[in-house]
């Protein structure tokens, strides 16, 4: 057992920026209507701001009517181009937008079958101008009828002026495919 200090190699803005993620993850967010709190270098809440709320509503409709046609780089536009980002699943952490883009990769080959997705119930809290998170459902269905649902995390980093995810945690509903989210 190691009692002393880890220390990660990481600048300490890292371990900062983490400690703060981990603050608000914390904090609840539970599922519910579109919801949206700034929060203020403590924690504490500073204003509504509807167009982030607004942003992080429009990138995921575009991410499901990306994923609803077939189109893979749409759908993957959501995520930062960065060696950091990573996807948590059932199959474990994956990192890296290539990585995550060959986890996808197959839902989109010619042929497969890929259910159409929506995503519901939506709340986002803006932590400073750069981060944000965002929680929600998504809903897949065929035919009329749902075959996979479940919750999911996003933490989003603001990169000239759009909100990217950086992480993604996606979650299955008891019942469903043993592959999380969509």
């Amino acid at each position: 057992m190691h009692d002393g200090p880890v220390s990660t190699g990481r600048p300490r803005r890292r371990q900062r920026w983490g400690l703060a993620l981990a603050a608000v993850v914390a904090a609840g967010l539970a599922s519910g209507g579109c919801w949206l709190e700034r929060l203020d270098g403590n924690g504490g809440s500073v204003a509504n701001e509807p167009d982030f709320a607004t942003q992080v509503a429009s990138m995921l409709d575009r991410q499901a009517a990306a994923w609803n046609a077939g189109d893979l780089e749409g759908f993957m536009s959501a995520y930062h181009r960065s060696s950091e980002t990573t996807y948590i699943g059932s199959s474990g952490l994956i990192e890296g937008y290539e990585g995550i883009r060959a986890r996808y990769a197959p839902d989109f080959a010619a042929g497969a079958a890929r259910d159409s997705l929506r995503f519901e119930a939506l709340r986002v809290r803006e932590v400073d101008t750069r981060v944000g998170v965002a929680t929600a459902r998504y809903v897949l269905e065929r035919e009329g009828r749902v075959t996979s649902t479940g919750p999911f995390t996003l933490v989003l980093l603001n990169v000239e002026g759009a909100w990217l995810i950086v992480h993604d945690q996606s979650a299955a509903d008891p019942g469903n495919s043993a592959d999380a989210g969509p």
